[in-house]
């Protein structure tokens, strides 16, 4: 039965009322998350774009040596560099404003060749060396300067870097180089560093979350069979260590773990030991100490996975004549691997980028990568490579998030 002529010309108005209700209902929620989004921005996203750019920028040489990066350009990297190059650079070291500068264009290339500080140094405080100088005349004074000006590898380093954007750094990260030829080969043996460091940083993150697993899968299960109020109870001591400083944890785990202290005494009190066991300062204390801190990121997830199982699964089970062992690990844990997987996630991500634990309870070969990011910033004040270390950690974080949505999608479409 068709509505009445009366009525039909309420329809359109209606959906347009409709319409601009929900209009104004998203805008009402993008202005109330506009500042959350803001701030993410600025605290994350931005600070992010910079750790990239700067893992790929190389402005030292590009800015500070330009005449002599053009002067460099045909030349092919074999033969002696042009006489032009040697007059450009004397050109770009006298326009050199402060000695500063001068420092971090040193500096710069001597991660390039060894000896390049020093011989950019000592020139630069030789100048000036003559005005009005030919080509011919400013190479003569600078090798009569430093005969190393003469020596290729000096200016093969200089024309590698006379671009502003260079993938050395996160070649180098990598064990990865640039030849005086460009091309990309691996580095020698005894410079190969940073694949090593990076397979330690995982061998440990591995080993510290899954010892979180082993120890907070009963856990989470006890707290998860508690009454509502015993849980909650328990759970606040669970929560105590986000409470302290990490660096409080740390030095009693320096008290309980060193030579003399309540761990060995105690196991050389119940005959365990003859002689003190060397807990500190290797990788047993790294270990034992980032499980303790970071157990709780494994057990927060799995509790709140394990209580929203039903618990009537496993008596069923039991009642068609399965074993209660066999019943919980076919009916009941299953259901829990996306808490194993979450928490896993978490414990294992947070590893990856940890820096004070190891550095202060880890001997030189326990150290992971994010030391050396720390070390590249604060001691060697080579940012361009500590971002290219931070970019490899940030990678590896994006791949294991990849993997973990990968099956968590694979388990949703099973399930």
């Amino acid at each position: 039965m068709t509505p009445p002529a009366a009525v039909r010309p309420a329809e359109p108005a209606l959906a347009v009322q409709l319409r601009r209700v929900e209009r104004r209902k998203r805008l009402r929620a993008l202005a109330l998350t506009l500042p959350l989004l803001l701030f993410l921005g600025v605290t994350f996203l931005v600070p992010l774009g910079a750790l990239l750019v700067r893992a790929v920028e190389n402005p030292e040489v590009a800015e500070t040596l330009s005449r002599t990066g053009a002067a460099l350009a045909l030349w092919d990297r074999k033969t002696a560099p042009p006489d032009a190059a040697y007059a450009a650079m004397l050109a770009d070291l006298t326009a050199i404003p402060e000695t500063a500068q001068a420092g971090v264009l040193a500096r710069r290339l001597n991660t390039e060749v060894a000896g390049a500080r020093s011989l950019i140094m000592s020139t630069y405080r030789a100048l000036p060396m003559g005005v009005g100088l030919s080509p011919a005349q400013a190479k003569e004074r600078l090798l009569n300067h430093d005969p190393r000006w003469a020596e290729l590898p000096y200016w093969w380093a200089i024309a590698k870097n006379s671009s502003r954007w260079t993938p050395d750094y996160l070649l180098a990260s990598i064990d990865l180089k640039r030849d005086a030829q460009g091309h990309v080969v691996r580095v020698g043996a005894e410079e190969a560093a940073f694949s090593d460091i990076l397979l330690r940083t995982f061998y440990i993150s591995a080993v510290v979350t899954l010892l979180a697993i082993v120890l907070g899968y009963p856990l989470a299960y006890w707290l998860s069979t508690l009454s509502q109020r015993r849980a909650n109870l328990m759970m606040i001591l669970v929560l105590l260590p986000f409470w302290t400083s990490v660096l409080v944890r740390i030095a009693a785990w320096i008290v309980l773990l060193q030579t003399n202290g309540l761990v060995n005494r105690f196991l050389m009190f119940t005959g365990l030991t003859g002689e003190p066991v060397p807990l500190l300062f290797n990788r047993l204390g790294v270990v034992i100490a980032m499980v303790h801190i970071l157990l709780p990121f494994m057990i927060l997830p799995l509790y709140s996975v394990m209580k929203s199982v039903p618990t009537n699964f496993v008596r069923a089970a039991v009642s068609l004549g399965s074993a209660p062992l066999a019943a919980f690990f076919r009916v009941y844990v299953p259901q829990t691997y996306p808490g194993v997987a979450a928490g896993g996630l978490l414990v294992f991500i947070t590893s990856i980028g940890y820096y004070v634990t190891p550095a202060l309870l880890g001997g030189p070969g326990d150290q992971m990568l994010s030391y050396y990011v720390a070390q590249y910033t604060n001691v060697e004040v080579n940012w361009g490579m500590a971002c290219a270390l931070g970019s490899v950690l940030l990678t590896a974080t994006l791949l294991l998030y990849v993997v973990y949505r990968r099956f968590a999608k694979a388990e949703l479409s099973l399930g």
